[in-house]
């Protein structure tokens, strides 16, 4: 399946969870789109429970199916707990990581900076999202993308970034510290439900 590129408060409504992470897609309409309105939800199958986290998980991070599972098979090749790594794994996309150090407003957008050749890590050129990346690694805005006035608008706006990376927001540049805890990361997806639909 490709990936989903239609409205992502419609998307947070029918997976009723954020995938902003704001909250701000729920405060309006708390119920599933849809030109009835508010109607009566269905009772999920443990199955349809199990298939809805994963469809959250992957829509927060904007991966594709087949990327997904791939992680996956990864995380479950590591020592560890399987839904752990997996959220690790996905934390450590390049994408994700200048979405965290606040360069973007979004993982949509962070991706695109990354794509379109405006992120170096360790000092070089790297365009592609979903690039892992290693503890200690320095990212940063490059030379000739320093003065976009989104990166600028995003690092005014970004509150605070997380505890596992450090930003330098004059240098544009920042560091991932370390890899996540689990405390850290999103407390509303249970890791173990994506766990249970990729083993039944």
């Amino acid at each position: 399946m490709a990936r989903y590129t239609g409205p992502v408060w419609k998307k947070s409504r029918r997976l009723s969870f954020s995938v902003l992470e704001t909250g701000e897609e729920l405060k309006k309409r708390t119920y599933a789109p849809g030109q009835h309105g508010p109607t009566k939800r269905i009772k999920l199958s443990g199955y349809g429970t199990q298939l809805r986290e994963k469809q959250r998980v992957r829509n927060m991070y904007g991966v594709t199916e087949r990327q997904f599972h791939n992680l996956f098979e990864k995380a479950q090749a590591m020592d560890g707990m399987a839904g752990v790594n997996f959220l690790v794994l996905l934390e450590s996309r390049l994408d994700n990581l200048v979405y965290r150090m606040g360069f973007a407003r979004t993982r949509k957008a962070a991706r695109q900076l990354v794509a379109h050749g405006h992120i170096e890590v360790n000092g070089k050129k790297l365009d592609i999202p979903s690039a892992q990346i290693k503890a200690g690694t320095v990212i940063a805005v490059r030379e000739n993308a320093r003065n976009m006035k989104c990166i600028a608008e995003s690092l005014e706006s970004n509150i605070a970034a997380p505890a596992f990376v450090s930003v330098d927001k004059d240098a544009k540049k920042g560091t991932y510290v370390r890899i996540p805890e689990r405390t850290e990361l999103n407390q509303e997806i249970n890791e173990a439900l994506i766990v249970e639909y990729y083993n039944r």
